[in-house]
């Protein structure tokens, strides 16, 4: 794949590998959880949800760095993937701080992180090529 220098690529390859862990350990940390809510009520709970923020805000990070290393050219070579909404989101819990909807994590959780972790195998094996 030639959109981006070599020096760039191993770059994007380390980002890469680490988005692909956090999309896994999420889908892994979350099985079994049915209501995100019922973490709201117990210490421990608090602590988990607080960890999945933490980690969602992280893989925006990490493909809002991937997209600037690459002038916007990689990420659109999946455009079903909402991008923005991805950077959107990491946003909203960098600078939201307290005011976190359960509901939209639960929802990035059971729905979004597939996609992602598809998208994110995508470009390894294409970068890999």
């Amino acid at each position: 794949m030639e959109l981006i220098s070599l020096d760039k690529r191993e770059v994007v390859l380390d980002i890469l590998h680490q988005l692909k862990e956090a999309i896994e350990n999420l889908m892994k940390w979350n099985q079994g959880i049915v209501d995100m809510n019922d973490l709201l009520l117990s210490s421990s709970g608090t602590q988990d949800l607080a960890g999945n923020c933490m980690t969602i805000m992280a893989i925006g990070e990490g493909f809002k760095k991937i997209d600037k290393i690459t002038d916007g050219q990689f990420l659109s070579l999946r455009p079903e993937i909402p991008w923005h909404q991805v950077f959107g989101l990491r946003n909203r819990i960098a600078h939201g701080y307290f005011d976190i909807d359960v509901d939209i994590i639960s929802e990035v959780i059971n729905n979004d992180l597939q996609p992602l972790l598809e998208a994110t195998n995508y470009f390894l094996d294409h970068l890999n090529e």
